[in-house]
């Protein structure tokens, strides 16, 4: 099968489509023909060497898959070969998800929504999945709170809107004024331009001084210990970032504030509800760039340094050829 595979850690040129060994399934795993991948922060962060010591190399790196099943290993129950499904391979374990075929253990598949092509979906379980894990397995976000997301535009930043939105809170989200117009239109009550006005200043003059009940933290920096000025009582904060410097979180301790660290788990069932809010309508991927595998450079490029588009936003697929 074709790969892009990674003989060493850096620049974006440093992936080779390379003919490498189909893999065969095993106990309880599926081998699925790759139709569709996608490019996350997660991609370019492994390429350039931030989990080196996390990887051996050479390596096939990439974090989602849609296709279709191949072939089932010995003990699969839930698939049968044909079946449409989309998942995140395991992180940092094994094979990743730029190659023609995967092997993947059946309890971190679900079936692909059926009103969505290989390329959408291939944009949704490592970036959509994270954010249900954030919104609804550690903040538990319930009706009528109020949320704060950083980074709207984002990869995970828009799914986040779109599910908060769905589980009926009001969001407020950060973004460059260029990209106002689309998040209003995606769900978001209210969107903060963060280069010309302090959105701690926006959050409390337009909460009336109560602050949010939630903030998504996807962007880093002073933003933990910043939250702590704009949460309310009892408010949560959760983050999918590095901490890389100490923060003091004096402000959050007269909040009673709860701080959840998320590094994203694989399973079906978080799938299986982000297919009922795609085949409901209640959400969308934002597939906004594709490129072929022999690109995914390229694909890398853009996103991490904005290459050729610097007001770029959304989703890039990449469709893998066979």
């Amino acid at each position: 099968m074709k790969a892009a595979v990674l003989n060493e850690f850096g620049p974006v040129g440093n992936f080779e489509i390379v003919d490498v060994p189909t893999p065969k399934p095993g106990f309880r795993e599926v081998l699925v023909k790759v139709f569709a991948t996608s490019v996350n922060p997660l991609d370019y962060q492994v390429r350039r060497g931030d989990y080196k010591n996390e990887l051996s190399l050479p390596v096939i790196t990439g974090h989602d898959v849609s296709g279709e099943i191949a072939e089932v290993g010995p003990g699969v129950e839930n698939f049968r070969i044909g079946d449409q499904v989309y998942y995140t391979p395991e992180i940092f374990k094994g094979q990743g998800s730029y190659a023609q075929y995967h092997c993947a253990h059946e309890s971190i598949i679900g079936l692909k929504p059926r009103n969505l092509s290989h390329l959408e979906a291939a944009t949704l379980p490592l970036a959509a999945g994270t954010a249900w894990e954030m919104l609804v397995t550690r903040a538990r976000l319930r009706i009528n709170q109020s949320i704060l997301i950083h980074g709207g535009a984002g990869g995970v930043g828009i799914p986040a809107i779109q599910i908060a939105k769905a589980m009926g809170a009001t969001v407020f989200t950060t973004a460059r004024k260029v990209h106002h117009r689309f998040l209003l239109e995606l769900g978001a009550d209210h969107v903060i331009d963060y280069e010309n006005e302090n959105y701690i200043d926006a959050i409390q003059r337009m909460t009336g001084g109560n602050g949010v009940d939630v903030v998504i933290d996807t962007l880093g920096g002073n933003t933990l210990s910043d939250s702590g000025l704009i949460l309310s009582q009892m408010g949560q904060v959760v983050t999918i970032v590095d901490i890389e410097k100490p923060q003091n979180m004096i402000h959050a301790w007269g909040k009673n504030a709860t701080y959840h660290f998320v590094f994203t788990r694989q399973n079906r069932n978080k799938l299986n509800e982000l297919t009922k809010l795609v085949e409901s309508g209640k959400l969308r991927p934002v597939l906004n760039k594709i490129f072929l595998l022999s690109e995914i450079g390229k694909a890398h490029g853009l996103l991490e340094f904005k290459e050729g588009d610097e007001n770029f936003y959304g989703k890039i697929g990449i469709e893998i050829g066979h």
